[in-house]
């Protein structure tokens, strides 16, 4: 009984750190996504975020980008990079990133618009903009396919 109480931890332990290293990493530099994405010819999904404030961003974050569908989804087919704009102090970013967040929104979120998603391709051509959908992963997933076949 104890050996398969062993087995039994073992088993959770490892399918649980499978999850975790199934995660994309989320970068948080656009230079550094275009090249990841130029080595991997994998298209850039930049997200444009509030993530203290903005109602559409939470919902895009919890509904689809936390969820393990999505994750799966882009491990194989995206290079993830994210920037934020937080307005509460205690959310208050570091000053390098602040503008690198600034220089990413100067170059691809010029109206400011809350939540954007831009696909890029992986020589930094914008392929498509988006936003919140509901839905959930998998009508996200799909839609972003579909954005991405017509390219």
């Amino acid at each position: 009984m104890r050996f398969l109480s062993i087995c039994l931890l073992l088993l959770i332990t490892v399918g649980a750190q499978a999850q975790t290293a199934a995660a994309p990493t989320w970068n948080s530099d656009l230079t550094a996504a275009l090249q990841q994405a130029k080595a991997t010819n994998k298209p850039v999904l930049a997200v444009f975020s509030g993530s203290d404030w903005c109602k559409p961003c939470i919902m895009l974050q919890q509904e689809v980008f936390s969820q393990p569908e999505f994750q799966q989804y882009a491990q194989s087919r995206l290079v993830l990079v994210r920037f934020d704009f937080p307005r509460s102090k205690k959310n208050k970013l570091p000053t390098a990133q602040t503008k690198i967040n600034e220089q990413a929104a100067a170059q691809l979120n010029k109206e400011g618009a809350f939540p954007l998603v831009v696909l890029l391709s992986p020589e930094g051509k914008v392929l498509a903009k988006t936003g919140y959908r509901p839905g959930g992963p998998a009508a996200y997933d799909a839609y972003l396919t579909q954005l991405l076949a017509q390219r």
